[in-house]
Protein backbone atom coordinates (compact mmCIF):
# COMPACT_ATOMS: atom_id res chain seq x y z
CA UNK A 1 0.00 0.00 0.00
CA UNK A 2 1.28 3.45 -0.84
CA UNK A 3 2.27 5.72 1.99
CA UNK A 4 0.76 9.21 2.00
CA UNK A 5 3.03 12.10 2.89
CA UNK A 6 2.01 15.26 4.70
CA UNK A 7 1.31 17.87 2.05
CA UNK A 8 1.78 20.84 4.41
CA UNK A 9 2.33 24.41 3.20
CA UNK A 10 6.01 24.15 4.20
CA UNK A 11 6.73 21.79 1.29
CA UNK A 12 8.20 23.38 -1.86
CA UNK A 13 5.49 24.59 -4.22
CA UNK A 14 5.26 22.74 -7.55
CA UNK A 15 6.91 24.70 -10.33
CA UNK A 16 7.00 24.60 -14.10
CA UNK A 17 10.73 23.98 -13.77
CA UNK A 18 10.14 20.73 -11.89
CA UNK A 19 7.62 19.48 -14.44
CA UNK A 20 9.95 20.41 -17.28
CA UNK A 21 12.83 18.64 -15.55
CA UNK A 22 10.82 15.43 -15.23
CA UNK A 23 9.75 15.50 -18.88
CA UNK A 24 13.29 16.34 -19.98
CA UNK A 25 14.61 13.40 -17.97
CA UNK A 26 12.06 11.02 -19.48
CA UNK A 27 12.85 12.20 -23.02
CA UNK A 28 16.58 11.94 -22.55
CA UNK A 29 16.21 8.51 -20.93
CA UNK A 30 14.17 7.14 -23.83
CA UNK A 31 17.16 6.24 -26.03
CA UNK A 32 18.78 4.44 -23.09
CA UNK A 33 15.59 2.46 -22.48
CA UNK A 34 15.31 1.64 -26.17
CA UNK A 35 18.97 0.66 -26.46
CA UNK A 36 18.60 -1.53 -23.38
CA UNK A 37 15.85 -3.69 -24.88
CA UNK A 38 18.06 -6.18 -26.79
CA UNK A 39 19.05 -8.95 -24.42
CA UNK A 40 16.25 -8.10 -21.97
CA UNK A 41 13.34 -9.70 -23.82
CA UNK A 42 13.08 -12.70 -21.51
CA UNK A 43 10.77 -13.08 -18.54
CA UNK A 44 12.36 -13.05 -15.10
CA UNK A 45 11.32 -14.77 -11.92
CA UNK A 46 8.60 -12.99 -10.02
CA UNK A 47 5.63 -10.80 -10.87
CA UNK A 48 4.75 -7.14 -10.57
CA UNK A 49 2.20 -5.92 -7.97
CA UNK A 50 -0.63 -6.56 -10.44
CA UNK A 51 0.33 -10.22 -10.78
CA UNK A 52 1.80 -9.92 -14.27
CA UNK A 53 5.03 -11.58 -15.37
CA UNK A 54 7.93 -9.18 -15.67
CA UNK A 55 10.47 -8.92 -18.43
CA UNK A 56 14.04 -7.97 -17.64
CA UNK A 57 13.37 -4.83 -19.70
CA UNK A 58 10.53 -3.80 -17.34
CA UNK A 59 12.86 -3.84 -14.36
CA UNK A 60 15.68 -2.15 -16.25
CA UNK A 61 13.47 0.74 -17.39
CA UNK A 62 11.96 1.13 -13.93
CA UNK A 63 15.31 1.25 -12.13
CA UNK A 64 16.73 3.73 -14.64
CA UNK A 65 13.76 6.10 -14.35
CA UNK A 66 13.57 5.79 -10.58
CA UNK A 67 17.22 6.74 -10.22
CA UNK A 68 17.03 9.68 -12.58
CA UNK A 69 13.62 11.11 -11.65
CA UNK A 70 14.32 10.60 -7.96
CA UNK A 71 17.31 12.95 -8.20
CA UNK A 72 15.23 15.86 -9.51
CA UNK A 73 14.70 18.64 -6.92
CA UNK A 74 11.09 19.07 -5.78
CA UNK A 75 10.06 15.55 -6.80
CA UNK A 76 8.79 14.01 -3.59
CA UNK A 77 7.49 10.60 -4.66
CA UNK A 78 8.15 8.08 -7.40
CA UNK A 79 5.81 5.17 -8.11
CA UNK A 80 5.87 2.51 -10.78
CA UNK A 81 3.72 -0.36 -11.98
CA UNK A 82 6.72 -2.55 -11.20
CA UNK A 83 6.90 -1.58 -7.50
CA UNK A 84 4.55 -2.45 -4.68
CA UNK A 85 4.82 0.89 -2.89
CA UNK A 86 5.82 4.51 -3.34
CA UNK A 87 9.48 5.54 -3.21
CA UNK A 88 10.01 8.61 -1.01
CA UNK A 89 12.42 10.96 -2.79
CA UNK A 90 12.00 14.10 -0.70
CA UNK A 91 9.17 16.62 -0.98
CA UNK A 92 7.26 18.09 -3.88
CA UNK A 93 5.44 16.64 -6.89
CA UNK A 94 4.57 12.96 -7.26
CA UNK A 95 5.53 11.03 -10.40
CA UNK A 96 3.86 7.79 -11.54
CA UNK A 97 5.42 5.74 -14.31
CA UNK A 98 4.58 2.73 -16.42
CA UNK A 99 8.19 2.13 -17.44
CA UNK A 100 7.50 -0.15 -20.40
CA UNK A 101 3.89 -0.34 -21.50
CA UNK A 102 3.31 -3.35 -23.75
CA UNK A 103 6.48 -5.24 -22.82
CA UNK A 104 4.80 -8.43 -24.07
CA UNK A 105 5.49 -6.92 -27.51
CA UNK A 106 9.22 -7.44 -26.99
CA UNK A 107 9.13 -10.94 -28.44
CA UNK A 108 7.33 -10.05 -31.71
CA UNK A 109 9.27 -6.74 -31.88
CA UNK A 110 6.19 -4.54 -31.89
CA UNK A 111 5.52 -1.07 -30.48
CA UNK A 112 5.93 -0.26 -26.78
CA UNK A 113 5.91 2.88 -24.69
CA UNK A 114 6.61 4.66 -21.42
CA UNK A 115 3.80 6.51 -19.62
CA UNK A 116 4.32 9.31 -17.09
CA UNK A 117 1.86 11.17 -14.87
CA UNK A 118 2.90 14.09 -12.64
CA UNK A 119 0.60 14.88 -9.70
CA UNK A 120 0.44 17.83 -7.32
CA UNK A 121 -0.66 15.58 -4.46
CA UNK A 122 0.58 12.61 -2.42
CA UNK A 123 -0.03 9.16 -3.91
CA UNK A 124 -2.45 7.65 -4.57
CA UNK A 125 -3.69 10.88 -6.15
CA UNK A 126 -6.74 11.65 -8.27
CA UNK A 127 -7.04 12.52 -11.94
CA UNK A 128 -7.80 16.11 -11.03
CA UNK A 129 -4.40 16.37 -9.31
CA UNK A 130 -2.47 15.92 -12.57
CA UNK A 131 -0.31 18.84 -13.66
CA UNK A 132 1.27 17.09 -16.65
CA UNK A 133 1.17 13.76 -18.44
CA UNK A 134 3.22 12.26 -21.23
CA UNK A 135 4.01 9.10 -23.07
CA UNK A 136 6.97 7.97 -25.13
CA UNK A 137 6.28 5.67 -28.07
CA UNK A 138 9.04 3.35 -29.24
CA UNK A 139 7.89 2.84 -32.81
CA UNK A 140 9.66 3.29 -36.13
CA UNK A 141 10.84 6.53 -34.53
CA UNK A 142 10.84 7.49 -30.88
CA UNK A 143 8.30 10.20 -30.10
CA UNK A 144 6.91 11.83 -26.96
CA UNK A 145 3.41 13.24 -26.48
CA UNK A 146 3.06 15.84 -23.71
CA UNK A 147 0.03 17.51 -22.09
CA UNK A 148 0.67 20.41 -19.71
CA UNK A 149 -1.82 21.97 -17.30
CA UNK A 150 -0.39 25.47 -17.62
CA UNK A 151 -0.55 25.41 -21.44
CA UNK A 152 -3.74 23.42 -21.97
CA UNK A 153 -2.29 21.94 -25.16
CA UNK A 154 -0.82 18.65 -26.39
CA UNK A 155 2.54 18.64 -28.15
CA UNK A 156 4.49 15.96 -30.01
CA UNK A 157 8.28 15.68 -29.96
CA UNK A 158 10.65 13.43 -31.87
CA UNK A 159 13.47 12.04 -29.74
CA UNK A 160 16.80 11.48 -31.46
CA UNK A 161 19.23 8.63 -30.63
CA UNK A 162 21.55 11.03 -28.80
CA UNK A 163 18.78 12.05 -26.39
CA UNK A 164 18.10 15.43 -27.95
CA UNK A 165 14.51 16.10 -28.95
CA UNK A 166 12.56 18.64 -30.96
CA UNK A 167 8.96 19.64 -31.32
CA UNK A 168 7.01 18.33 -34.30
CA UNK A 169 3.51 19.58 -33.50
CA UNK A 170 2.79 22.25 -30.93
CA UNK A 171 -0.99 22.06 -30.70
CA UNK A 172 -2.28 18.55 -31.37
CA UNK A 173 -6.02 17.96 -31.40
CA UNK A 174 -7.90 14.76 -32.03
CA UNK A 175 -9.34 14.85 -35.58
CA UNK A 176 -13.07 15.54 -35.85
CA UNK A 177 -13.65 12.73 -38.36
CA UNK A 178 -12.78 9.47 -36.52
CA UNK A 179 -11.44 6.52 -38.49
CA UNK A 180 -9.84 3.94 -36.14
CA UNK A 181 -10.89 1.75 -33.24
CA UNK A 182 -9.28 -0.87 -31.00
CA UNK A 183 -10.58 -2.79 -28.00
CA UNK A 184 -8.80 -5.07 -25.53
CA UNK A 185 -9.85 -8.05 -23.47
CA UNK A 186 -11.11 -11.42 -24.65
CA UNK A 187 -14.34 -11.07 -26.61
CA UNK A 188 -16.11 -13.92 -24.76
CA UNK A 189 -15.77 -11.84 -21.57
CA UNK A 190 -17.17 -8.62 -23.02
CA UNK A 191 -20.53 -7.63 -21.55
CA UNK A 192 -23.42 -7.80 -24.02
CA UNK A 193 -23.98 -4.05 -24.15
CA UNK A 194 -20.36 -3.49 -25.11
CA UNK A 195 -20.54 -6.19 -27.77
CA UNK A 196 -23.50 -4.40 -29.31
CA UNK A 197 -21.65 -1.10 -29.25
CA UNK A 198 -18.62 -2.65 -30.98
CA UNK A 199 -20.85 -4.20 -33.64
CA UNK A 200 -22.15 -0.72 -34.43
CA UNK A 201 -18.61 0.62 -34.70
CA UNK A 202 -17.60 -2.25 -36.98
CA UNK A 203 -20.58 -1.68 -39.24
CA UNK A 204 -19.30 1.81 -40.08
CA UNK A 205 -17.29 1.47 -43.35
CA UNK A 206 -15.25 4.51 -42.37
CA UNK A 207 -13.83 2.83 -39.25
CA UNK A 208 -10.74 0.59 -39.38
CA UNK A 209 -9.51 -1.82 -36.70
CA UNK A 210 -6.17 -0.84 -35.16
CA UNK A 211 -5.04 -2.92 -32.19
CA UNK A 212 -1.42 -3.70 -31.47
CA UNK A 213 -1.20 -5.10 -27.94
CA UNK A 214 0.44 -2.03 -26.37
CA UNK A 215 -2.13 0.41 -25.07
CA UNK A 216 -0.07 3.49 -25.75
CA UNK A 217 0.43 2.54 -29.39
CA UNK A 218 -3.32 2.12 -29.82
CA UNK A 219 -4.03 5.41 -28.05
CA UNK A 220 -1.56 7.16 -30.34
CA UNK A 221 -3.50 5.85 -33.34
CA UNK A 222 -6.65 7.43 -31.90
CA UNK A 223 -4.88 10.73 -31.22
CA UNK A 224 -3.46 10.74 -34.75
CA UNK A 225 -6.51 9.65 -36.76
CA UNK A 226 -9.49 10.08 -34.43
CA UNK A 227 -11.55 7.18 -33.16
CA UNK A 228 -11.84 5.18 -29.96
CA UNK A 229 -9.72 2.85 -27.84
CA UNK A 230 -11.10 0.85 -24.97
CA UNK A 231 -10.13 -1.80 -22.47
CA UNK A 232 -13.62 -2.60 -21.20
CA UNK A 233 -15.17 -4.01 -18.09
CA UNK A 234 -15.22 -7.81 -18.38
CA UNK A 235 -17.54 -10.41 -16.94
CA UNK A 236 -14.57 -12.04 -15.20
CA UNK A 237 -12.88 -8.71 -14.31
CA UNK A 238 -15.38 -5.90 -13.63
CA UNK A 239 -12.54 -3.46 -12.91
CA UNK A 240 -10.84 -4.52 -16.15
CA UNK A 241 -7.02 -4.55 -16.56
CA UNK A 242 -5.52 -1.07 -16.73
CA UNK A 243 -4.25 0.80 -13.66
CA UNK A 244 -5.81 4.16 -12.78
CA UNK A 245 -2.70 5.97 -11.53
CA UNK A 246 -0.32 4.73 -14.21
CA UNK A 247 -2.54 4.44 -17.30
CA UNK A 248 -6.12 5.64 -16.84
CA UNK A 249 -5.47 9.12 -15.47
CA UNK A 250 -2.57 10.14 -17.75
CA UNK A 251 -4.14 8.80 -20.95
CA UNK A 252 -7.49 10.36 -20.08
CA UNK A 253 -5.75 13.67 -19.33
CA UNK A 254 -3.87 13.69 -22.63
CA UNK A 255 -6.89 12.83 -24.76
CA UNK A 256 -9.15 15.34 -22.99
CA UNK A 257 -6.52 18.05 -23.33
CA UNK A 258 -6.41 17.26 -27.07
CA UNK A 259 -10.15 17.90 -27.33
CA UNK A 260 -11.34 14.33 -26.97
CA UNK A 261 -13.10 12.55 -24.13
CA UNK A 262 -12.38 9.78 -21.65
CA UNK A 263 -14.60 7.51 -19.58
CA UNK A 264 -14.73 4.53 -17.28
CA UNK A 265 -18.11 3.79 -18.82
CA UNK A 266 -19.99 6.31 -16.69
CA UNK A 267 -17.80 9.36 -16.09
CA UNK A 268 -14.54 11.01 -17.09
CA UNK A 269 -11.51 8.95 -16.14
CA UNK A 270 -10.27 12.03 -14.29
CA UNK A 271 -13.23 11.76 -11.92
CA UNK A 272 -12.60 8.11 -11.01
CA UNK A 273 -11.61 7.80 -7.35
CA UNK A 274 -9.61 4.82 -6.08
CA UNK A 275 -7.81 4.35 -2.78
CA UNK A 276 -5.15 1.86 -3.87
CA UNK A 277 -1.99 2.70 -5.79
CA UNK A 278 -2.47 -0.23 -8.17
CA UNK A 279 -6.27 -0.02 -8.51
CA UNK A 280 -7.72 -0.82 -11.93
CA UNK A 281 -10.47 0.72 -14.04
CA UNK A 282 -12.15 0.25 -17.42
CA UNK A 283 -10.64 2.74 -19.88
CA UNK A 284 -12.26 4.31 -22.93
CA UNK A 285 -10.74 7.29 -24.78
CA UNK A 286 -11.50 8.93 -28.10
CA UNK A 287 -13.73 11.39 -29.89
CA UNK A 288 -16.39 12.93 -27.70
CA UNK A 289 -19.32 11.62 -29.75
CA UNK A 290 -18.02 8.05 -29.68
CA UNK A 291 -17.52 8.19 -25.92
CA UNK A 292 -21.01 9.61 -25.41
CA UNK A 293 -22.48 6.77 -27.50
CA UNK A 294 -20.49 4.26 -25.48
CA UNK A 295 -21.73 5.60 -22.15
CA UNK A 296 -25.31 5.54 -23.46
CA UNK A 297 -24.88 1.92 -24.54
CA UNK A 298 -23.43 0.83 -21.20
CA UNK A 299 -26.16 2.71 -19.31
CA UNK A 300 -28.58 0.07 -20.61
CA UNK A 301 -27.01 -2.36 -18.15
CA UNK A 302 -28.52 -0.44 -15.21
Amino acid sequence: MATNKDSSPTEPAPTNATVNAVLDTVARSAPDIRNGLPGRRVAIEGKNPSGESQKAADVYADELLCDRIGEIPNVGEYASEERESVVDTGSGLSVCVDPLDGSSNLEPNAAMGTIVAIYDAPLPATGRDIVAAAYVLYGATTTMIVALENKDTVAEYVIHPDGNYQIVQGEMTIPDDPSVYGFGGRVPYWVEEFKTYVENIESDPGMKLRYGGAMIGDVNQVLTYGGIFGYPTLTNAPESKLRVQFEGYPVGYIIETAGGASSDGQQSLLDVEKDDLHARTPVYVGNEGLIEDLEAALADRD
